[in-house]
């Protein structure tokens, strides 16, 4: 004879009393608070601090807005000239009425703005800024051109032709040599101040020579690392981390007594009898002394990766190659390198992502011959005041560097990335 147990008509109760249905409910929505408070310290981090940023620097090396609002009466009669003809009388009455109506700092923002599609515009409009508001109408031309000749000079007023809309891709051409014209056809700037192209290559260029003799010299180190007594491997790894407890200032001007003619190296090399004193070595504020001071500095962002992967890797797979006759230098090429690409990669990718944005070491040691875009992009933002054109660099080094980890994904794999 079997027993059937009755099952209850009502909702199934906690001990409390609260039914069962709401009172998963409420832990699963505190459990979403809490999931929610933990991860929204990280996430307003990563807004405020990287997400903002990046998407002020995109909009800023677009941007070419300030013409149109401070200037909009101007824009409108430039949009009304023929601009075959001499500047109308309208264009002068129209900048006049703006400049009388605008703030004292907005015409200063202006006339630097002006100043990168026509150099002149800034000295002019500063000296003209002084007496505008003194003049009286209907008619400014010819008091204009009274104040300063170069009112009178259909190219100052072309140039308006570049800044007229309010987007633009001109910051894009300028950090690649070229620009736009008054019709806004896309030209070669003045042989003169061609100089992007050839920082760009250089850039690359010492990014590439810096991470390979990383990769070179870290190797080693990293094997000894990964295979010595843990007492001896420990004490390398001291030494490995010094750097990261060093101020970088005080490295770079350690380097740079070093380096120069009359330093540490050049007088070795002299009392040794390796050169004359006549042919010491330039090593300072050239391309040398900057691939030699980055190529040490970021050496440690080599080691690491690479210390990480060897570190995994049983020395018994070298012995079982070598019982079965291989050499020792072919069991190190066939199985040994094979495994510790993932560390290569790691290492490779993120010495050159740090390497083709630096900014101290070129600046300090590099001179006229190994400065880097790094150096342009904090002289348009300090100095030139041009944040535009310093948006519009920092924009494709950020498109580079993503390139780079697409590469990366395609070759090796973002999942066998190793970085410790």
């Amino acid at each position: 004879m079997t027993t059937q147990t009755a099952i209850p008509d009502g909702p199934i109760l906690t001990a409390d009393g609260t039914p069962l249905k709401a009172s998963l409910e409420k832990s699963l929505r505190q459990s979403k608070m809490r999931a929610m408070f933990l991860a929204g310290g990280p996430l307003l981090f990563l807004l405020f601090l990287f997400v903002i940023p990046i998407g002020n620097m995109l909009t800023r090396s677009i941007d070419d807005s300030l013409i149109n609002n401070v200037l909009p009466a101007t824009i409108e009669a430039f949009e009304a000239w023929d601009r075959t003809s001499e500047p109308p009388e309208a264009l002068y009455t129209a900048f006049v009425n703006d400049v009388k109506a605008a703030e004292r700092i907005d015409v200063g923002k202006v006339s630097t703005r002006m100043n990168y599609a026509k150099p002149g515009w800034k000295s002019l409009v500063k000296r003209t800024a002084r007496k505008i508001k003194k003049l009286e109408g209907p008619e400014y031309k010819a008091d204009l051109i009274k104040i300063d000749k170069r009112w009178a000079d259909p190219e100052f007023w072309l140039s308006i032709g570049i800044m007229k809309d309010p987007t633009t891709f001109g910051y894009f051409l300028n950090s690649v040599d070229k620009t736009y014209d008054f019709e806004k056809n896309i030209i070669d700037v003045n042989e003169r101040r061609k100089v992007y192209n050839l920082l760009w290559q250089r850039t690359l260029m010492v990014s590439f020579i810096v991470t390979i003799a990383c990769l070179l010299l870290s190797y080693p180190v990293a094997y000894l690392l990964a295979t010595l007594p843990m007492r001896i491997s420990n004490l390398l790894m001291i030494c490995v981390l010094m750097p990261f407890w060093t101020s970088l200032l005080v490295r770079i001007v350690a380097w740079m007594i070093m380096l120069q003619q009359n330093g540490v190296i050049n007088d070795t090399l002299v009392a040794a009898g390796i050169l004359s004193d006549e042919n010491r070595l330039a090593m300072m504020y050239n391309f040398n002394g900057t691939v030699i001071v980055m190529t040490q500095i970021l050496l440690p962002f080599m080691i690491l990766p690479l210390y990480s992967v060897m570190k995994t890797i049983p020395p018994n797979y070298m012995r079982a190659a070598q019982s079965l006759g291989a050499t020792p230098t072919m069991a190190f090429i066939r199985v040994y390198m094979p495994q510790t690409i993932p560390g290569i990669g790691a290492g490779c990718i993120l010495v050159f992502i740090v390497a083709i944005g630096y900014y101290i070491t070129p600046e300090l040691v590099g001179g006229k011959d190994g400065r880097l875009i790094g150096n342009m992009v904090a002289y348009h933002m300090q100095r030139s005041l041009n944040w535009g054109l310093a948006a519009a660099m920092g924009t494709v080094l950020l498109v580079a560097i993503l390139f780079l980890y697409w590469l990366y994904d395609k070759i090796i794999g973002i999942d066998n990335m190793k970085m410790g």
